[in-house]
């Protein structure tokens, strides 16, 4: 499975911003849960959202009720839409994802970097 993520950039405070990650390869019809991380300058990389095959899915605190991540099995695409974007936000975002409903996830994408200005 290849993933191929795109969307970030300069945004201001308070802004909104969508997030795409394209799954490819040989394996990418036996994906089962994707998720969102994010890694800031200085920090460990931090999970975001996931979503199962179903359409469940679960938010960091830091981010329930301002992101909403979603998919497409269809484009083999997972969204990250983020809205009341805070400086915080800023780190660089990876899509990743998994073929079975737990364990570690064992695909990810290179990243994309969201930069929030105050």
């Amino acid at each position: 499975v290849q993933l191929q993520a795109s969307g970030g950039g300069l945004v201001q405070a308070g802004a909104s911003k969508r997030l795409s990650c394209v799954a490819s390869g040989s394996n990418v019809i036996s994906i089962n849960d994707m998720a969102w991380y994010r890694q800031a300058p200085g920090e460990q990389r931090e999970w975001v959202a996931s979503i199962t095959s179903s359409g469940s899915t679960n938010y960091a605190d830091s981010v329930k009720g301002r992101f909403a991540i979603s998919r497409d099995d269809a484009e083999r695409t997972v969204y990250l839409k983020m809205t009341s974007l805070k400086p915080e936000d800023t780190a660089v975002y990876y899509c990743a994802a998994r073929l079975s409903a737990y364990g570690e996830y064992g695909y990810w994408g290179q990243g994309t970097q969201v930069t929030v200005s105050s």
